[in-house]
């Protein structure tokens, strides 16, 4: 009887085997679905912890008496910019193009859009969230010590509005750059140039802070409070970087290895150069400098790590180092513009420069394999239109508040530091700080 019952159980168990797995299990096309959207949603999430890297950094290049204000202005571009960026910004990158400038649908309900991914709407929406914040945030380390904070919220506002979507509509959103067969894989130039010439003009027009140049033209350093926070701030955006790049693939397959291996090895060519560069020109490796050469690696390839070899990448990273060294001296020391943090040479002039090189890198079309120019040249043309739309929308808008509501603090508050004047608080209340 015992044997009996056995047996039967064991033929109900083979008959109804087949029906279960055919009736429960997902199919190949549910599964990598699935897993797809597992990744991207990863990506996303280690791309919004950059916002902490980019807090670090600026806090710990600049003086410790800003440092809550430095913090709040990371906080508020992400919280301003989730809601805006889902309202209307979305819409006017994804949405229906007119003439390939703009986006015309999507308004308030991005799910009415259909763009063919293999991920639900809400999970693009998240990873373009962390990346328009990104894009906002790069302007708060060049602007840092002397900015207004409802000044830098209504900046944040805007170009999480309108001018950063228009130039990721021209892109990644089917627009006409997009046509041209323009390559930025994950944002060399539409968030990290767009955030770079954002800082740069922000920066012109508020002018440096007391006593950052002399009367007779002579630069005067103001060296930041803790480089070892600014440190952990670069370790923190390298890691998210693996987000940022292999994520842009919004798919979990097998390019993901080789987007991986271009981005790290990028980092660490720019970071080996600048250290090389510095110890040479200085007589000593200047540590701040070639922490700036690792983001700028990073943020040169971004353009191009899906395309180019990691030799390539080597190549990208070592040419971002010497942008690093020269660029930030150039803006600090002939056109006199104060960036505490050097965003607009990592983010302006690593993203333009990294995009440009993808012309000649990528092999597939790139100069150095056979390709001609003809890649070079929509590259080139890409970043100088991306350029002049984000100056020239930028210096409205910066001109704009400094003639309303007003751009810069008083001397008073600058003297004593933003965490007191504009939030009536000390990151460091048990210290003595030095004014």
């Amino acid at each position: 009887m015992r044997r009996s019952f056995i047996l039967m159980l064991i033929v109900l168990s083979i008959l109804l085997l087949p029906t279960v797995s055919l009736a429960e299990g997902p199919t190949m096309e549910e599964f990598q679905a699935n897993l797809d959207t597992v990744w991207v949603l990863i990506a996303a999430f280690l791309v919004f912890f950059m916002q902490a890297g980019f807090a670090m950094v600026e806090a710990g290049f600049t003086r410790a008496k800003n440092a809550s204000n430095i913090i709040m202005k990371n906080l508020m571009d992400f919280s301003i910019g989730s809601i805006i960026f889902f309202v209307i910004g979305f819409g006017i990158m994804f949405g229906d193009s007119i003439g390939g400038l703009i986006g015309s649908t999507g308004f308030f309900n991005p799910n009415t859009l259909d763009l063919g991914l293999n991920i639900p709407m809400e999970v693009f929406i998240i990873f373009q969230t962390v990346f328009a914040a990104t894009t906002a945030t790069i302007v708060s380390g060049a602007m840092a010590e002397r900015t207004k904070f409802a000044a830098y919220v209504v900046y944040s506002a805007v170009l999480t509005l309108i001018i950063y979507p228009i130039v990721g509509h021209w892109v990644w959103g089917g627009g006409w750059l997009s046509e041209l067969g323009f390559v930025d894989f994950a944002g060399s130039t539409v968030v990290h140039s767009v955030g770079g010439w954002a800082a740069l003009v922000g920066a012109a027009v508020i002018g440096p802070r007391i006593g950052k140049y002399g009367k007779d033209g002579k630069v005067h350093a103001i060296p930041g409070h803790n480089i070892t926070l600014g440190a952990l701030g670069v370790f923190i955006l390298w890691f998210g970087w693996f987000g940022f790049n292999p994520g842009s693939q919004l798919a979990a397959d097998s390019a993901l290895g080789g987007i991986a291996m271009t981005t790290n090895l990028s980092a660490a060519a720019g970071a080996l150069a600048v250290m090389i560069i510095t110890w040479i020109k200085y007589g000593r490796p200047d540590v701040s400098m070639t922490l700036n050469g690792a983001l700028g690696g990073l943020v040169a390839i971004t353009a191009g790590c899906a395309s180019v070899s990691m030799w390539g990448a080597v190549a990208i990273g070592g040419v971002a180092g010497f942008v690093i060294v020269f660029g930030i001296e150039f803006i600090d020391r002939v056109l006199k513009v104060d960036d505490p943090v050097g965003a607009a040479g990592v983010h302006g002039l690593c993203g333009a420069v990294g995009t440009i090189l993808v012309g000649l890198f990528a092999t597939d079309g790139g100069l150095f394999y056979g390709g001609g120019l003809s890649l070079l040249g929509v590259q080139a043309t890409g970043v100088l239109a991306v350029a002049a739309w984000t100056l020239a929308t930028t210096f409205i808008l910066f001109k704009a508040i400094k003639s309303t509501i007003g751009l810069r603090v008083d001397k008073r508050d600058e003297e004593l530091g933003l965490d007191h004047g504009e939030h009536a608080t000390e990151a460091y209340a048990d210290f003595v700080l030095k004014i």
